[in-house]
């Protein structure tokens, strides 16, 4: 496992269905080391704090692999490492092997993944594509986010160590099916309302599904 690229940005406005919107999703790769603070890389940004970054959201992961589906889903489409947002391109990861909780170490950070992505309008207009948020969602390729546990630098071609784990936890492509099916298992609700390292917000929604459940 390994990481292929880092790819960070600075927001931008951009025109959007007859508006102006401000978006820290187009990411660069960069050559060299990086430092990575608690919050963010050096010369990353999050454009509105009130739903993206944050310590559970620090660091955005998607796997390389994921590339050739899109690239047959939008033929033409320029899709260089950085274009779903991300801010480590990796290879050997994957949403079905990597667990909530699961501590990475990645070059001279420690780092904790915390959940899978659920996109907003931003990434349709990433693309230009008012479905794309519906066409990521149903593809099952989410990508997940990563906590800062030690500060340190990420550069391409570090190694991706898989350093801790916890085999009772939920993987992240289970979360996600989970988090979107319309019904579930009240195991699996309870199972994943009692993850710690799943942040509160995500906890609270499935406690809620449990109590509908039991209503």
């Amino acid at each position: 496992m390994r990481v292929l690229s880092v790819n960070v940005g600075r927001p931008r406005e951009v025109e959007w269905e007859g508006k102006t919107v401000r978006t820290g999703i187009f990411k660069a790769p960069v050559t060299g080391r990086i430092a990575l603070a608690r919050l963010h890389f050096a010369g990353d940004q999050q454009a509105d704090l009130s739903v993206h970054g944050g310590s559970d959201k620090a660091v955005y992961a998607y796997p390389a692999e994921h590339y050739a589906y899109w690239r047959d889903e939008l033929p033409g489409v320029a899709l260089p490492w950085g274009a779903f947002g991300e801010n480590l391109t990796t290879e050997g990861l994957s949403e079905a092997t990597i667990r909530i909780g699961d501590r990475l170490r990645v070059g001279s950070t420690d780092l904790m993944v915390t959940q899978p992505r659920m996109p907003c309008f931003k990434l349709g207009l990433r693309f230009g594509r008012p479905d794309m948020v519906k066409r990521f969602l149903q593809s099952g390729r989410s990508g997940f986010y990563l906590a800062v546990l030690r500060e340190g630098d990420v550069g391409a071609g570090d190694a991706v160590e898989r350093v801790g784990s916890d085999e009772h936890t939920l993987s992240v492509a289970e979360i996600a099916a989970l988090y979107t099916a319309e019904t579930a298992a009240q195991d699996l609700l309870q199972r994943a309302s009692q993850i710690a390292a799943l942040p509160r917000g995500w906890r609270d929604h499935f406690r809620a599904r449990l109590r509908e459940a039991d209503a």
